[in-house]
């Protein structure tokens, strides 16, 4: 009976202004050579009559922060804006958008200071399976697909009339209720849901013209996966490149004013830009290290 009444409600989504939003339990391991560290982050499907966005809740809810802050001081005036990193921001910092009828899919993430937005060229080709499961309340069929350099085993609920899920899967005849890597490396899992009167906003506040925030807000670069891969490379070779770049191209700009700080591992402060580099291209390496487990291989390798 459960399962009908959230049918019934789901359909009226369809047909109304509301968003429907699905909570998923995302397991993850970010270093193969640590698989006893396993991550956790609450993220969320949002769904309406015109697409979906899959995010994290805690990177949302520290941008949401970070935002209201910054409008803040904006409308207090005054020589300086300070952007303080958040306690929680989130471990998962990318962002997926599909667009109905089509599902033309679309990956948000960021490259140092760089903000892109990939279009994704492959749709997942799914292999129903007769097998049939319980999961929590719903009752799921499973399916397989190999996608972005992983096999992928999922489970969706025909009595939720939505062929979407949780990162770049689609096309079931139901709502991915979990799905899994063959390693266990990712795991994403339904937990929940609700219904909302409307999509919460992500309006970027109004800088003035001579004020920019490195890697904050701002327009993405839409690219190819091959244009990302080129860019993600550049990348690990040289985690601080771009970034002094930028300080050299606007060096002669009496205008712009360029003012970091950098911590070490023990507290000490470097506001030197030389060292403060060095000190960021040695603990961005040391991270990418660990870091070697992605949920899309394809995308970095």
């Amino acid at each position: 009976m459960k399962n009908k009444i959230l049918f019934f409600m789901l359909l009226g989504v369809l047909t109304s202004a509301q968003v429907n939003r699905f909570f998923y339990e995302y397991k993850f391991i970010l270093d193969s050579h640590n698989k006893e560290d396993v991550k956790k982050e609450m993220m969320l499907l949002d769904i309406d009559k015109n697409g979906s966005s899959y995010y994290s809740h805690d990177k949302f809810v520290a941008d949401s922060i970070g935002k209201a802050e910054l409008e803040k001081q904006l409308k207090a005036g005054g020589g300086s804006i300070s952007v303080n990193r958040r306690e929680k921001p989130g471990q998962v910092s990318y962002k997926v958008t599909k667009q109905y009828p089509d599902f033309k899919t679309y990956l948000f993430r960021n490259i140092s200071m760089d903000k892109y937005k990939i279009r994704e060229d492959k749709k997942p080709e799914w292999k129903i399976q007769p097998d049939k499961q319980k999961i929590g309340d719903y009752n799921t069929q499973k399916a397989t697909t190999s996608f972005g350099g992983r096999e992928w085993t999922a489970w969706f609920a025909a009595d939720i009339p939505f062929q979407d899920g949780p990162y770049k899967f689609y096309g079931l005849p139901g709502l991915i209720v979990k799905i899994e890597d063959a390693t266990g490396s990712h795991s994403m899992t339904l937990i929940g849901n609700k219904t909302l009167k409307t999509a919460d906003s992500e309006k970027d506040p109004q800088l003035p013209d001579n004020v920019k925030l490195l890697g904050l807000f701002g327009k993405e670069i839409e690219v190819t996966k091959d244009q990302f891969k080129k860019a993600w490379k550049i990348y690990v070779n040289d985690p601080t490149k771009n970034m002094r770049e930028l300080m050299m191209k606007n060096g002669g700009d009496s205008n712009t004013k360029f003012a970091f700080k950098v911590k070490t591992s023990d507290g000490k402060e470097i506001s030197d830009p030389n060292q403060a580099f060095r000190e960021m291209e040695k603990r961005t390496k040391e991270s990418l290290q660990k870091d070697n487990n992605p949920i899309e291989p394809d995308l970095v390798n």
